[in-house]
């Protein structure tokens, strides 16, 4: 497959950023993340148009390099249809994709976190060959910018306990300062 090995510059469209309001909108009144101990509507709301940005933004990497792409998926499932499936699909292969604001990370370090409770636990984990797009979400400048660090294998990423003490116990942590010292996207 077609990718890189320096992190992308993307700047998402105006199209693009509409329908990941319109999800993030549509989205929130059907999840329920009292088990994250998250029920303020407009953070998930916000976590949800986040994310839709970040696979956005991997879409637009990888279609730049004439991939084959299949999402993001802006379907609005209910109870039992929701899934783990992979965000996306290039070239045939499933890709999950994270993102985080910076101005998130400012305050908490450049990371990306991964359900781990006995309530919810994304089953990526389980799956070491899995692969995973780290993507930031530029909110601190004008427009619409995601930078997109190259693709990794779950099992290629080092995974730490979360800094917020609240979160601990509930999610796995990916921190770029980690990842950079021991030299993964090299």
């Amino acid at each position: 497959m077609p990718t890189f090995k320096e992190p992308q510059l993307i700047y998402l469209s105006s199209e693009a950023v509409e329908r990941a309001t319109a999800f993030a909108s549509a989205v929130v009144s059907t999840v329920n993340y009292r088990d994250s101990d998250q029920t303020v509507k407009q953070k998930i709301q916000d976590d949800h148009f986040v994310s839709k940005l970040g696979e956005e933004a991997v879409r637009s990497v990888f279609e730049e390099r004439n991939c084959t792409i299949e999402g993001p998926d802006y379907e609005i499932y209910s109870g039992k249809r929701k899934s783990w499936e992979a965000d996306l699909k290039i070239n045939g292969l499933d890709v999950a994709v994270k993102t985080q604001r910076r101005s998130a990370a400012k305050r908490y370090g450049l990371s990306w976190t991964f359900q781990d409770s006995h309530e919810r636990r994304d089953p990526i984990l389980d799956m070491p060959d899995a692969w995973v797009c780290l993507v930031v979400f530029e909110d601190l400048n004008d427009g619409y910018e995601c930078v997109v660090y190259p693709l990794r294998k779950i099992k290629q990423l080092i995974f730490e306990a979360p800094r917020l003490s609240k979160l601990v116990g509930k999610k796995q942590a990916v921190y770029l300062e980690t990842l950079q010292k021991y030299k993964v996207f090299e």
